[in-house]
Protein backbone atom coordinates (compact mmCIF):
# COMPACT_ATOMS: atom_id res chain seq x y z
CA UNK A 1 0.00 0.00 0.00
CA UNK A 2 1.50 3.31 -0.89
CA UNK A 3 0.71 7.18 0.17
CA UNK A 4 1.95 10.19 -1.33
CA UNK A 5 3.22 12.59 0.03
CA UNK A 6 3.59 16.06 -0.75
CA UNK A 7 5.12 19.40 -0.33
CA UNK A 8 2.95 22.58 -0.62
CA UNK A 9 4.44 25.92 -1.62
CA UNK A 10 5.99 25.66 -5.02
CA UNK A 11 3.76 22.14 -5.28
CA UNK A 12 0.18 22.90 -5.69
CA UNK A 13 0.31 26.61 -4.99
CA UNK A 14 2.76 29.43 -4.97
CA UNK A 15 5.25 30.50 -2.00
CA UNK A 16 3.06 32.19 0.36
CA UNK A 17 6.14 34.58 1.57
CA UNK A 18 6.85 35.50 -2.19
CA UNK A 19 3.73 36.40 -2.47
CA UNK A 20 3.46 38.41 0.49
CA UNK A 21 6.81 39.98 0.10
CA UNK A 22 5.77 41.42 -3.43
CA UNK A 23 2.42 43.07 -2.01
CA UNK A 24 4.11 44.69 0.78
CA UNK A 25 7.42 45.69 -0.98
CA UNK A 26 9.51 44.03 1.57
CA UNK A 27 11.97 41.96 -1.21
CA UNK A 28 13.67 40.25 1.82
CA UNK A 29 10.73 38.51 2.26
CA UNK A 30 10.98 36.36 -0.73
CA UNK A 31 13.57 33.92 1.62
CA UNK A 32 12.55 30.59 1.29
CA UNK A 33 13.51 26.91 1.88
CA UNK A 34 14.86 27.15 -1.31
CA UNK A 35 17.44 29.35 -0.14
CA UNK A 36 17.73 28.66 3.75
CA UNK A 37 17.59 25.19 4.42
CA UNK A 38 17.41 25.94 8.34
CA UNK A 39 13.60 26.32 8.62
CA UNK A 40 13.74 27.93 12.40
CA UNK A 41 16.40 30.13 11.52
CA UNK A 42 14.08 31.32 8.39
CA UNK A 43 11.36 31.69 10.24
CA UNK A 44 12.63 33.48 13.24
CA UNK A 45 14.12 36.12 10.96
CA UNK A 46 11.03 36.16 9.39
CA UNK A 47 9.36 37.42 12.39
CA UNK A 48 12.57 39.70 13.15
CA UNK A 49 11.03 41.52 9.58
CA UNK A 50 7.42 41.53 10.52
CA UNK A 51 8.17 43.09 14.35
CA UNK A 52 10.22 45.79 11.92
CA UNK A 53 7.79 46.63 9.93
CA UNK A 54 4.58 46.33 12.20
CA UNK A 55 3.36 43.77 10.45
CA UNK A 56 1.02 40.35 11.46
CA UNK A 57 -1.05 37.78 10.70
CA UNK A 58 -4.26 40.14 9.30
CA UNK A 59 -1.83 41.58 6.76
CA UNK A 60 -0.24 38.21 5.22
CA UNK A 61 -4.02 37.25 5.70
CA UNK A 62 -5.29 39.93 3.20
CA UNK A 63 -2.17 38.45 0.34
CA UNK A 64 -3.06 35.04 1.02
CA UNK A 65 -6.85 35.81 0.37
CA UNK A 66 -6.20 36.64 -3.31
CA UNK A 67 -3.73 33.85 -3.85
CA UNK A 68 -5.15 30.76 -6.25
CA UNK A 69 -3.30 27.36 -6.54
CA UNK A 70 -1.23 26.71 -9.22
CA UNK A 71 -2.63 26.21 -12.72
CA UNK A 72 -3.54 22.09 -12.34
CA UNK A 73 -2.62 21.81 -9.19
CA UNK A 74 -6.65 20.79 -8.18
CA UNK A 75 -6.93 18.58 -11.34
CA UNK A 76 -3.63 16.48 -10.27
CA UNK A 77 -4.69 16.55 -6.66
CA UNK A 78 -8.39 15.55 -8.08
CA UNK A 79 -6.80 12.63 -10.18
CA UNK A 80 -4.10 11.59 -7.61
CA UNK A 81 -6.46 11.07 -4.96
CA UNK A 82 -8.68 8.97 -7.20
CA UNK A 83 -5.46 6.53 -7.19
CA UNK A 84 -4.29 6.33 -3.69
CA UNK A 85 -4.33 8.16 -0.48
CA UNK A 86 -2.30 11.50 -0.90
CA UNK A 87 -1.35 13.77 2.41
CA UNK A 88 0.10 16.71 2.10
CA UNK A 89 3.44 17.52 4.33
CA UNK A 90 3.93 21.39 5.01
CA UNK A 91 6.51 23.65 7.18
CA UNK A 92 3.86 26.79 6.70
CA UNK A 93 0.99 27.10 9.75
CA UNK A 94 -2.69 26.54 9.60
CA UNK A 95 -3.86 29.98 9.35
CA UNK A 96 -2.10 30.76 6.45
CA UNK A 97 -2.97 27.22 4.69
CA UNK A 98 -6.92 26.69 5.25
CA UNK A 99 -7.63 29.37 2.46
CA UNK A 100 -5.52 27.41 0.07
CA UNK A 101 -6.69 23.96 0.84
CA UNK A 102 -10.41 24.69 0.68
CA UNK A 103 -9.77 25.83 -2.91
CA UNK A 104 -7.88 22.61 -3.14
CA UNK A 105 -10.72 20.21 -2.29
CA UNK A 106 -9.53 19.75 1.60
CA UNK A 107 -6.66 17.65 1.04
CA UNK A 108 -5.26 16.23 4.08
CA UNK A 109 -2.48 18.97 5.45
CA UNK A 110 -0.24 18.20 8.33
CA UNK A 111 1.19 21.59 9.59
CA UNK A 112 2.43 23.65 11.89
CA UNK A 113 0.67 26.72 13.87
CA UNK A 114 1.28 30.14 14.36
CA UNK A 115 1.34 32.32 17.94
CA UNK A 116 -0.51 35.53 17.71
CA UNK A 117 -0.81 38.21 20.09
CA UNK A 118 -4.72 39.90 20.49
CA UNK A 119 -3.11 42.48 17.42
CA UNK A 120 -2.34 40.27 15.15
CA UNK A 121 1.42 40.30 15.74
CA UNK A 122 3.12 37.19 15.52
CA UNK A 123 4.92 35.89 18.46
CA UNK A 124 6.32 32.62 17.88
CA UNK A 125 5.34 29.64 16.35
CA UNK A 126 4.91 25.52 16.95
CA UNK A 127 6.31 23.02 15.17
CA UNK A 128 3.88 19.96 15.17
CA UNK A 129 6.84 17.60 15.79
CA UNK A 130 10.69 17.68 14.96
CA UNK A 131 12.07 17.22 11.11
CA UNK A 132 8.16 17.04 10.48
CA UNK A 133 8.89 15.67 7.25
CA UNK A 134 10.74 13.31 7.47
CA UNK A 135 9.05 12.01 11.04
CA UNK A 136 6.25 11.79 9.46
CA UNK A 137 7.07 9.65 6.43
CA UNK A 138 8.74 7.29 8.67
CA UNK A 139 5.58 6.77 10.79
CA UNK A 140 3.46 6.32 8.00
CA UNK A 141 6.05 3.54 7.22
CA UNK A 142 5.69 2.18 10.71
CA UNK A 143 2.06 1.15 10.12
CA UNK A 144 2.63 0.16 6.90
CA UNK A 145 2.66 2.18 4.22
CA UNK A 146 4.96 2.71 1.48
CA UNK A 147 5.96 6.51 0.85
CA UNK A 148 6.20 8.22 -2.14
CA UNK A 149 7.01 12.05 -2.41
CA UNK A 150 7.76 15.03 -4.30
CA UNK A 151 9.15 18.68 -3.07
CA UNK A 152 10.95 21.06 -4.39
CA UNK A 153 13.25 22.41 -1.71
CA UNK A 154 15.92 21.60 0.77
CA UNK A 155 13.67 20.83 3.34
CA UNK A 156 11.96 18.26 1.71
CA UNK A 157 14.78 16.47 0.78
CA UNK A 158 15.18 14.14 3.43
CA UNK A 159 11.02 12.64 2.93
CA UNK A 160 11.84 12.36 -0.74
CA UNK A 161 15.07 10.52 0.00
CA UNK A 162 13.56 8.07 2.65
CA UNK A 163 10.48 6.42 0.89
CA UNK A 164 10.23 3.83 -1.73
CA UNK A 165 10.36 6.88 -4.79
CA UNK A 166 11.01 10.73 -4.45
CA UNK A 167 10.58 12.92 -7.15
CA UNK A 168 11.74 16.58 -7.35
CA UNK A 169 8.93 19.06 -8.68
CA UNK A 170 9.84 22.77 -10.26
CA UNK A 171 12.78 23.03 -8.07
CA UNK A 172 15.82 24.77 -8.31
CA UNK A 173 18.94 24.60 -11.01
CA UNK A 174 21.42 24.10 -7.54
CA UNK A 175 19.01 21.19 -5.61
CA UNK A 176 18.84 19.37 -9.23
CA UNK A 177 22.46 19.25 -9.41
CA UNK A 178 23.24 18.33 -6.04
CA UNK A 179 20.68 15.54 -6.05
CA UNK A 180 21.10 14.07 -10.04
CA UNK A 181 19.56 10.91 -8.82
CA UNK A 182 16.21 12.15 -7.94
CA UNK A 183 13.96 12.47 -11.56
CA UNK A 184 12.89 16.03 -11.21
CA UNK A 185 9.49 17.28 -13.58
CA UNK A 186 8.11 20.34 -14.21
CA UNK A 187 4.98 19.64 -15.22
CA UNK A 188 1.81 17.96 -13.34
CA UNK A 189 1.36 15.21 -16.26
CA UNK A 190 5.28 14.20 -15.61
CA UNK A 191 5.06 13.82 -12.10
CA UNK A 192 1.20 12.00 -12.21
CA UNK A 193 2.72 9.37 -14.82
CA UNK A 194 6.25 9.18 -12.25
CA UNK A 195 4.02 8.31 -9.33
CA UNK A 196 1.71 6.21 -11.15
CA UNK A 197 4.44 3.87 -12.30
CA UNK A 198 5.50 3.48 -8.38
CA UNK A 199 1.84 2.19 -7.29
CA UNK A 200 0.99 -1.51 -7.06
CA UNK A 201 -2.05 -2.74 -8.72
Amino acid sequence: MEIVCLDMEGVVVPEIWIAFAKESGIPELTRTTRDEPDYDKLMRWRLGVLKEHGLGLPQIQETIAKIDPLPGAREFLDELRELTQVVILSDTFTQFAMPLMKKLGWPTLLCNTLEVAPDGEITGFKMRIHDSKLSTVRALQSVGYDTIAAGDSYNDLDMILAGKAGFLFRSTEKIKADYPQLPAFEEYDDLLRAIKAQLTC
